[in-house]
């Protein structure tokens, strides 16, 4: 197995600051699908083409399987979660069009300045962070933003348990691994922009119908990845 881009950790490094590079390496190759879903990974082959040891390789995928994107076998190791086949992706966005469309509507109404600030920041930061040049490093990271914009409504909509619910899916990591595609990130832009403005018009009914929509046509353009 080759490394998508070598990151060689430096002597001075931390030993966290080379688990976190270690992590970034294998969470962009499963994003990308250059670690196929359902493929063994070797710690060592990893450790041998990331120049670490086997150590940051353990601590990063226990990490990235508390995510549910890899899953560990006994006496076989790790390897890659598989897709989600055709009835998990509709009963994820089943869920979400019950759940989402009224977060959005509760943080509406929940607004404040400062809250609003923080969530114009995550958009800003999806739309026109410092983002990687390379097409990997940017859709992986487009990704892990996403889930944190999400995640930041329901927060602000205050209903814990819907939120811990939809956060313990790790719906948007899963999701973007169908499709390594930037139709899906330009259009979520796009809707967002609709969602911010619900927001910052502080009118619940258009950022639970913004929301609504976004989640329709987030499932419309992924579902073409089973076809």
């Amino acid at each position: 197995m080759t490394a998508q881009r070598e990151k060689q950790p430096r002597a001075s490094l931390r030993p966290t600051s080379v688990v976190d590079s270690v992590y970034d390496n294998i969470y962009e190759q499963l994003m990308s699908l250059t670690i196929a879903p359902g493929a063994r990974i070797p710690i060592d082959v990893l450790a041998r083409d990331l120049n670490v040891s086997q150590t940051p390789i353990r601590e990063a995928l226990s990490r990235l399987e508390r995510e549910g994107l890899v899953q560990k076998a006994h006496l076989i190791g790790y390897s890659a979660a598989p897709q989600l086949d055709r009835k998990q992706f509709e009963d994820l966005f089943n869920f979400r069009l019950l759940i989402e469309p009224e977060g959005a509507r509760l943080a509406a109404l929940n607004m404040t300045p400062a809250s609003l600030n923080h969530i114009e920041e995550i958009a800003a930061d999806m739309a026109h962070g410092a983002t990687p040049v390379d097409r990997t490093s940017r859709y992986s990271r487009f990704a892990r933003t996403d889930a944190q914009f999400h995640d930041e409504i329901l927060r602000i909509a205050g209903n814990e348990v819907i939120r811990s619910t939809l956060f313990n899916q790790h719906v948007h990591l899963h999701l973007f691994r169908l499709m390594f595609h930037s139709r899906v990130t330009q259009e979520a832009l796009e809707e967002h922009e609709d969602l911010m403005a619900a927001f910052r018009e502080g009118d619940a009914n258009a950022a639970e119908a913004a929301m609504r929509k976004h989640i329709e046509r987030s499932r419309d353009r992924l579902m073409l990845a089973f076809e």
